[in-house]
């Protein structure tokens, strides 16, 4: 048996199944994660594990999966037999039935398109000690950019909730078993718009700065309509937001990745603006 911690969970593994205790009950995990796992194991079997049991643990809600083959990417750039792959995984995802959705009573994602630019403008307007940067009027700058972004009423299209998405596409909750890839981890998933899912997988930190993903590749696997790729180039921006905001000082991604990680994003997000 295998136990792994993570700042949300933890990780129980046998040679079948993967328990998860989530450290609490407030934000909704268990419930997001039980919901998604069920439709997708009525509507798009073999896209994420079969959901087992539920169970509580020491007070902390517990889902119980199936333990699936392969091993997790993230650590390489996929290969275009692995972005197939991952498009056509994500493509089943988004052709869920919105009827079958809606009839599971699976609200929208956490950080979903209807809040986030509001989300945002509340979290970049905070009062950051930015002398912990090693760029801080680089910071500055891009930080006061992106709040004249997200102050303007023309930059972001209307959201569409029509689909089911995983949200967190961390490179590693990827896993490749030597022929399909594989999804993990959604707790925070649920009603979503493609074009959202797709800005946020591909400017995820954890893959963009290692150049995991290509967007361009990833985009044609999964097979988004012309007016949804339009849609995707406004959202990726707002994700780029997002993760200023992780990276300034005394949040967590600020501390978990190595100096200099927040100006590269100033300045993407700057580029992104331009």
């Amino acid at each position: 048996m295998t136990v792994m911690q993570t700042q949300t969970h933890d990780l129980t593994f046998t040679s079948t199944e993967v328990r998860k205790r989530y450290v609490s009950w407030d934000a909704g995990e268990a419930d997001r994660e039980w919901g998604c796992l069920t439709i997708l194991a009525e509507c798009a079997p073999g896209v994420a594990p079969r959901p087992l049991r539920r169970e509580t643990f020491r007070g902390g809600p517990v889902v119980v999966m199936e333990r699936l083959p392969g091993r997790p990417l993230g650590y390489a750039p996929l290969t275009r037999e692995q972005t197939t792959s991952l498009g056509h995984t994500l493509r089943r995802l988004y052709d869920v039935p919105l009827e079958s959705i809606l009839n599971a009573n699976i609200g929208e994602r956490r950080y979903g398109p209807t809040t986030q630019r509001q989300t945002l403008k509340e979290w970049l307007s905070d009062s950051y000690d930015l002398i912990e940067c090693r760029d801080p009027a680089l910071v500055a700058e891009s930080v006061d950019a992106t709040l004249a972004w997200l102050s303007r009423s023309d930059i972001l299209p209307e959201p569409q909730l029509v689909a089911l998405g995983i949200s967190d596409l961390n490179p590693t909750n990827i896993l490749w078993d030597g022929a399909t890839c594989r999804l993990v981890d959604f707790e925070d998933g649920g009603l979503t718009d493609p074009a959202y899912e797709l800005a946020d997988h591909v400017e995820h930190i954890a893959g963009r700065l290692t150049g995991v993903l290509d967007p361009e590749e990833l985009v044609d696997a999964v097979g988004l309509s012309e007016n949804e790729r339009e849609r995707m180039v406004a959202y990726r921006t707002l994700w780029a937001a997002f993760w200023l905001a992780m990276l300034l000082p005394g949040n967590g991604a600020f501390l978990r990745n190595p100096p200099g990680t927040t100006e590269d994003q100033a300045a993407h997000m700057l580029a992104l603006i331009d």
